[in-house]
């Protein structure tokens, strides 16, 4: 189950950015940006959603994404790693992408660090492509995008 957040969420998903991006801090050399990222602000702007896992009521997972001139910005989505391997990461980009086509869009674009190896992989398994990689505010990126049919 997919779901708006709520303020009492924002506690687990800021535990659930730590827990999912804490293994990338060795390999980038600090901290992801998703772990510092302003869950409140996205919260506010109901851009945050939330996976739950089954029946507990715990997070599993959630997404952030808000639409801009041309497109729908996938800014964050990550799983706690209890849950990693049972397909809430791909079914949070899913959800992204038929809200975005809900909303008229036609084409969902996302950055990853280029230090995150298991990223540069699963997009373009899921249908992303590759269109450029850049420096912004100390990180290396790789941009993706995905047209929505």
């Amino acid at each position: 189950m997919i779901r708006l957040a709520r303020e009492s969420d924002l506690d687990a998903v800021k535990d659930c950015a730590v827990a999912a991006y804490g293994k990338y801090v060795a390999r980038i050399g600090r901290e992801p940006a998703p772990m510092v990222a302003d869950f409140a602000g996205a919260l506010a702007d109901g851009h945050l959603y939330v996976a739950g896992n089954g029946g507990s009521g715990r997070i599993c997972g959630y997404i952030v994404f808000y639409p801009r001139a041309d497109h729908v910005h996938l800014e964050n989505v990550a799983v706690d790693p209890l849950s990693q391997g049972r397909g809430f990461g791909r079914e949070l980009i899913a959800f992204a992408e038929r809200r975005a086509r809900e909303l008229g869009y036609r084409r969902i674009e996302l950055y990853t660090n280029a230090m995150m190896s298991e990223n540069l992989a699963l997009y373009p398994a899921l249908g992303y492509r590759e269109t450029g990689r850049r420096s912004e505010a100390g990180f290396d990126r790789v941009y993706f995008a995905r047209d929505l049919a």
